[in-house]
Formats: C-alpha cells, structure tokens, sequence
C-alpha cells in the first residue's frame, strides 16, 4: 500500500512550523482515537499514520532526510526505519503532551504560560534598532516561599494517592484511572500554605523589562525572551515572553520588505521641462535629477537607501514616485500665461506632438464608440 505524505496526513504546508506541526498533530489524535470511534474500523490506522507523521517531522534531522528522499529514508533499515512505537506507547505520548502527565502516571510539573507582548515602533526605531523599556503583568514566583507555595518549604505525601498521583474508581465491572483530585497529579501535597499567595507560589505583578529590538525588524517580526514569562506552579520552570512588534505608519514612507517607496510631488512646470529635486532619506537628505518630460508615476531608484534586512543583512532601496501637481489657488497674471500656453495646443496635430498619451487615449475612445455603435 501507497503510504501518503506525512505533511498531507498532519494537513499542514511543508513550511509548517514546530508549533503547526504540533497542532496538528494533537488536533489529529484526538479525531481519530480509537476509543472515541468505537465504529469506525479505520480509526486506528489513521491514528498510527499521524503518529508516524508526527515523528517524522517533528524531528529536524527526519525531517530534512524525508524532504530529500521521502519515504524511501526511512525503509530498508535507514534512519528512522527501526519501526514506531505501539498503540500503547501512543496512546502514553498524547496523554503526556496533552494532560502532561509522564510515562508513569504522575503530572509533571507544569511549565508557566507564554506571554505576548505587542510593541510599536516608530519606522526609524525598527530601521535603526533600539532598546525599550516595556511593563509586563504577570505571575512571578512568591518571594516569601521561594516559589513552592509551602511556608515551611516542605511538602507531604498526598494521603489520597499515595504519592502516585493518580486514583482508580470503580464503576460496576468497569476500573478506570484518573488524576487525583486532591493533590491534582503531583503526588505531594502542601500542608502550610504560604500566607502571601495562598499555596500558589505565584504572585501577581508588574515587571520592568528591558528589551532590545535589532535593527531592520518589520511588522509582525517577534523576539523571544525566554524564561521571561509567567513562573510555573510549585517552582516549575517560567514559560516565555514573545515581543511582536508593530510599526506605526509613517507621514513619509512606506516599506515593503527591505524597500521603502516614497512620493515627490513636483510642479507640472519642473516635470515638463526638468529639475533637481531634494528629497528625504533615513539617513539624511539627497538629491535626484528629473529629467524633461517626466510623467506621474516614473519612479527613481535610490540604491541602499531602504532598510538593512535584519535576517539577511542585504540593504534595500528607496524608489520615489513623482507626482506632477495642478497648482491651486492662481493669481491672474498666473491665470492668463496659462491660457496662453494652452492656447498654443489649438492645432490638434500639435496637441498630439505635445501630448501622446492624451491622442493615444483619444483614439481608443474613439475605437470604443465605433464599436458600440457598430
């Protein structure tokens, strides 16, 4: 039998990330688990295929070997080919991923939640890089008891489990385990809580933060603090902050990738008959050269005047569009040297020496009506 990609059994592009894969991967086996498709003959097959997928591709090295190769990598005793673990060992790494529980039964001790902060910028402050200072509330380890939620520091063995962290119930003829109510899986339990968080062992509070952010980031761009996140319970490991930035917009620039576009508005005058224009940059001012007959819309390239990309390191371009402005708000002397120089556009055959796209345009409406009228 043919097998199927492993990214089209996870249903995910094959420049899914870590964290993709990982969704996938829980929303799957938790769709086909055979004890929640009792009917479906098929449900365990599906079930071992993600897994197999999952173990492929979550693993880098699999991974790169299963992009170049495919299937092929994996049989005939290459790497990877020793063969899957059982439905058993399974049905132990879901429980584990999604309950946290270990291969034992007991729950390990639960990593603190990541955190998200958003973190706008000024176009400067992402082009050049800069260091903020950011306040971040949070759940941070209680001070008074180290992070254990114990007074005393010490810890008993819960008298309902017995240390094991888990409990059988009987119902009927039927023996089911589950986690322990009373200790919640750990197996130990506090017997003087800490006064100051009440047994947590976190507290609520504001933290300071410095963060430096490199230069060229974009939006959406995200820095990773780690550790820096909420503190996980009874002393467990702190999960981690995530810095997304967004760039405000600015009066000037706009960016696109590594290139920024700008508009030059000029005198329909400096359009027809050329002219040196001064024009803003990052870092300072330049000059361009616009020469005659220049229409809205030409764009001049300034080379390495965008931004320095902050994962290849290649600077981009600034390209300004010009735009030929109608002068508003004329004097009368100005009013009437314009009716003049319109008035030597009264030939139609130098109306369209002088205009070429105005007869262009002319000719295909006329080409249009006779069509329409046809």
């Amino acid at each position: 039998m043919t097998k199927r990609c492993y990214y089209e059994v996870l249903g995910v592009e094959r420049s899914a990330t870590e964290d993709e894969l990982k969704k996938a991967y829980r929303r799957l086996t938790m769709k086909f688990h055979p004890d929640r498709n009792p009917d479906d003959p098929h449900a365990k097959e599906k079930f071992v295929e993600v897994k197999q997928a999952y173990e492929i591709l979550s693993d880098p090295q699999k991974r790169a070997l299963y992009d170049r190769h495919g299937h092929a990598a994996f049989e005939h005793g290459g790497a990877g080919g020793a063969g899957f673990a059982d439905v058993g060992d399974i049905f132990g790494d879901i429980f584990s991923d999604i309950f946290g529980m270990g291969g034992g039964g007991r729950r390990r001790a639960a990593r603190g939640a990541d955190l998200r902060y958003v973190l706008e910028l000024d176009l400067e402050e992402a082009v050049a890089g800069v260091e903020k200072q950011i306040e971040v509330p949070t759940l941070v380890g209680c001070h008074h008891c180290n992070g254990t939620g114990s007074a005393d520091g010490k810890t008993a063995v819960c008298p309902t489990c017995r240390g094991h962290g888990r409990v059988r119930m009987q119902n009927g003829i039927f023996s089911v385990q589950q986690t322990c109510p009373h200790c919640g899986g750990v197996g130990r339990v506090i017997e003087t809580p800490c006064r100051k968080c009440d047994g947590e062992g976190r507290l609520h509070e504001e933290r300071t933060l410095s963060v430096r952010i490199p230069a060229g980031v974009d939006n959406g761009d995200r820095i990773r603090l780690t550790g820096q996140g909420e503190a996980g319970p009874a002393g467990a490991a702190p999960g981690d902050l995530y810095v997304e930035v967004r760039v405000r917009p600015h009066p000037i620039f706009q960016r696109e990738g590594d290139d920024l576009y700008c508009e030059v508005p000029i005198r329909f005058a400096q359009a027809a008959l050329g002219a040196e224009l001064c024009v803003p940059t990052l870092d300072g001012e330049t000059r361009i050269t616009v020469p005659p007959e220049t229409q809205t819309g030409q764009m001049f390239r300034l080379r390495g005047k965008g931004v320095r990309s902050v994962r290849s390191g290649r600077t981009g371009d600034l390209l300004c569009r010009v735009v030929v402005e109608t002068p508003v708000r004329l004097t009368r002397a100005q009013r009437e040297l314009l009716e003049q120089f319109e008035a030597t556009f009264a030939d139609a055959e130098e109306c369209a020496a002088h205009s070429p796209r105005t007869s262009s345009w002319l000719d295909g409406v006329k080409q249009f009506w006779a069509r329409m009228t046809a």
